[in-house]
């Protein structure tokens, strides 16, 4: 088991220190966003789920190495533990109890973090959809809320049921053909998920602010999100409607935490990406590239644990 869990807290080292350039390199462009939504968040799950891995391996192993002190790195620790308090059961107990201690205290706030990053996000989006609803009206021809207000804003609100939000300077600003393109963009969002998405990772990053790859996951993958609610929008009232739409609301607007404004991140960027498609031959590489990340950044830490219960693990030569 201890060679396992330094395979695993090895492997998801290389990938916590090498993942962000590599991510950012291959997936920075929006090539192919979803894919590299999928690059990001399975670096993101393999490191977590290595350190978890680690952990828990590490607890288990403790009373086998209490009878073979000599022969491993937490024999040789509790072994001089012993030495500096006395007695292997009381060594034993004040390394188990700290040990375990650690690790479910790690594994209860993070979940905790989670747990209430999510919560809120519910709370407050659902709110400002019911909210939306309530002082919003309909307009013909226009399928969402649209609430009175000088800035022009399109934005979306995840609820039961969720509200797509326009403002009426916005209408105003944009013709029909920009108006459905923008609230395709908006219905995207909703269908995909990306708000519970972003909060997933935002809470990851605040949590562990320390850590790259959770803070620049975090602010790639917004970036590719709104690339892929772009594409849906795009296929369905074509580019230049929605570039065009999306300029007009380029002006700074308020929008609600947690909801996701058409105008609001990687504007630049999107319009370039919109204004003149990557290549085909280039979206292959890309694709490939990114499926290439996803499949070994998945596979490793499973064949570690397949290595492990099968009792074939040769990572590290350590007593086993």
């Amino acid at each position: 088991m201890m060679s396992a869990a330094a395979c695993f807290l090895l492997f998801s080292g290389l990938v916590a220190v090498l993942g962000p350039p590599v991510l950012r390199r291959i997936t920075h462009g929006g090539r192919a966003p979803r894919l590299g939504v999928i690059a990001w968040s399975a670096a993101i799950a393999a490191v977590v789920l290595s350190w978890a891995m680690a952990a828990l391996l590490l607890v288990l192993d403790l009373p086998r190495y209490r009878a073979r002190s000599g022969e491993s790195m937490i024999g040789a620790c509790l072994a001089r533990l012993q030495e500096s308090i006395g007695g292997a059961d009381t060594a034993f107990e004040v390394a188990g109890v700290a040990a375990a201690t650690a690790v479910v205290s790690i594994t209860v706030w993070i979940t905790g973090r989670l747990a209430v990053g999510l919560m809120r996000l519910r709370i407050r989006t659902h709110g400002h959809a019911r909210r939306a609803r309530l002082i919003g009206h309909q307009v013909r021809g226009v399928d969402a809320v649209v609430i009175d207000n000088p800035e022009r804003a399109a934005y979306c609100a995840a609820g039961r049921p969720h509200a797509v939000v326009i403002t009426t300077a916005a209408l105003a600003a944009l013709d029909d053909r920009q108006v459905q393109a923008v609230l395709a963009h908006e219905r995207a969002h909703l269908a995909g998920h990306h708000a519970q998405i972003l909060a997933v990772l935002r809470v990851l990053a605040a949590s562990l602010p320390g850590t790259t790859l959770f803070t620049a996951g975090a602010v790639e993958v917004g970036r590719l999100l709104e690339m892929c609610a772009d594409d849906r929008a795009a296929r369905a009232h074509g580019s230049r409607a929605l570039l065009s739409g999306l300029l007009a609301l380029c002006a700074p607007a308020q929008v609600p935490d947690g909801a996701l404004g058409a105008g609001n991140i990687a504007l630049l960027d999107r319009a370039s990406r919109l204004a003149s498609p990557p290549r085909r031959a280039e979206k292959v590489r890309v694709c490939l590239l990114s499926a290439a990340v996803v499949a070994m950044v998945t596979a490793a830490p499973l064949a570690l644990a397949v290595l492990e219960v099968t009792g074939t693990m040769w990572c590290l030569p350590m007593a086993s």
